[in-house]
This record gives structure tokens, C-alpha cells and sequence, in this order.
């Protein structure tokens, strides 16, 4: 006898996408994720459940973005930054990103690792003469030495989002999106010279942008006009 009210549950086919029962026997004996589940929005990568608690790879964090300053908070003053990496395809070296939450204008350098010293020194280098009344790093093991970062640049304060919640840091992740036009998918940054980096920083610090009245961040940041062609 048929029944209509009878459905599937997709709690019951996510369950049978990751029991393989969709893989033909060729997938099923390969290494690592395929068929069916190489076909999700997240493409088969590892997802933490609700309550789940990092344990590995853990930095000490000194503020949340929850105490962050007001001005910060609502872009009032020029120097308050958000700060990410953007990694090449080796996984090796990657671009230091820093954007000013106020103007959106980009700071940017390659380090030559993905790791806390190099990208502590390529953020100070970044840093060197501007203004800067606090940092919002995404929680990552690259910015471990946020402490040294903090006493080079007089004392700074770090103001960390809450880890997987990369929305908290909208500005910088958007920016990234844009930079990433002149990076495309797969690029090598041991092909890429210094000089190349900062012409396209250039140009993106020149664009127009809608959120600021459409000028560009270089005129927001520097309080000036620029007359673009």
C-alpha cells in the first residue's frame, strides 16, 4: 500500500552520502574523499560539530572582539585594522592582507613563510608609520606573536574574533575577495615580485568603492581628492 506521507530525512541521505552507499567500488577503495560527497557545498572537507572545542594549534588570545572600541566597532577613525593571510597554491608563502576599517585601504607584503615569525615581521614592516590604534587578526597559528607585534607598534592592542565566525571580521574578508582578482586560484607567489604585489595594492587602494560615497580608499585614508581619469 502506498503512503504519502512517507519522506526522507536529510539527516537520512547526508548519512548515505558519507557511507559512500551513492560511490561506485572504485571510488569507495580510494584514498581520501570521493564521489557523492565531493559533490556538497564544502566539497567533502571535515566539519566540526556544534559544541565542538579546538584543542590543537590553540595561540593565547589577549582581547575579543567583543571589547573592541567603540570607534573601531563603527568605523569612526582611521587606524583600526583587520588583518588576514592569503595563501599561494604551494601553501608555503602567503600575502599579509591588513585593511582599515574606516577607508578600506590596503596594506600588503608577501612573507616568505606561512608562519608566525615571518608574518610578525612582514606586519611590523607593513605597520611602519601608520596609524594604528588596534588589530583584529583571524585565530590563526600565523599570528601567534601578536604580544611582539603589540610592543613594536606601542603597545597595540589584538581584539580576536571567536574561531569560525570569519564574518566578524567582514572588512578584510571582502577586501581579500577583491585582491584576489589579481591572485588568481592557483597563483605561485615565488613568481611574484614585491614590486607587482604593490602596483595591484595601488590599484586597489585607487577603486572607488560604493561603501565609501564611491571614493576611493586613498582619499579616505589620506583626507584628500584624487582627480582619476
Amino acid at each position: 500500500m502506498e503512503r504519502s506521507d512517507l519522506y526522507v530525512s536529510y539527516t537520512t541521505i547526508y548519512r548515505a552520502v558519507y557511507y559512500g552507499i551513492f560511490d561506485t567500488d572504485k571510488e569507495r577503495s580510494s584514498n581520501g574523499n570521493r564521489g557523492a560527497i565531493r559533490k556538497l557545498h564544502h566539497c567533502g572537507k571535515f566539519r566540526h560539530t556544534k559544541n565542538y572545542t579546538e584543542i590543537h594549534g590553540k595561540i593565547p588570545i589577549s582581547n575579543y572582539i567583543s571589547d573592541r572600541p567603540h570607534e573601531a566597532n563603527n568605523r569612526t577613525r582611521i587606524g583600526d585594522w583587520d588583518v588576514d593571510t592569503v595563501i599561494d597554491k604551494r601553501g608555503k608563502a602567503c600575502l599579509v592582507t591588513l585593511v582599515d576599517r574606516k577607508s578600506r585601504f590596503l596594506l600588503s607584503s608577501k612573507a616568505k613563510k606561512k608562519d608566525s615569525i615571518s608574518v610578525k615581521d612582514t606586519m611590523i614592516s607593513c605597520l611602519k608609520g601608520q596609524n594604528c590604534h588596534s588589530i583584529t587578526p583571524y585565530t590563526c597559528m600565523e599570528f601567534a606573536k601578536h604580544a611582539e607585534i603589540s610592543i613594536a607598534r606601542e603597545r597595540v592592542k589584538f581584539y580576536f574574533p571567536l574561531p569560525h565566525h570569519p564574518w566578524q571580521r567582514g572588512t578584510n574578508e571582502y577586501t581579500n575577495g577583491l585582491f584576489r582578482e589579481y591572485f588568481l586560484k592557483g597563483f605561485d607567489l615565488y613568481d611574484v615580485s614585491e614590486e607587482y604585489i604593490q602596483s595591484k595594492v595601488d590599484e586597489m587602494n585607487k577603486r572607488p568603492r560604493n561603501c565609501l560615497g564611491f571614493k576611493t580608499p586613498y582619499e579616505v585614508y589620506y583626507s584628500t581628492v584624487l582627480h582619476l581619469a
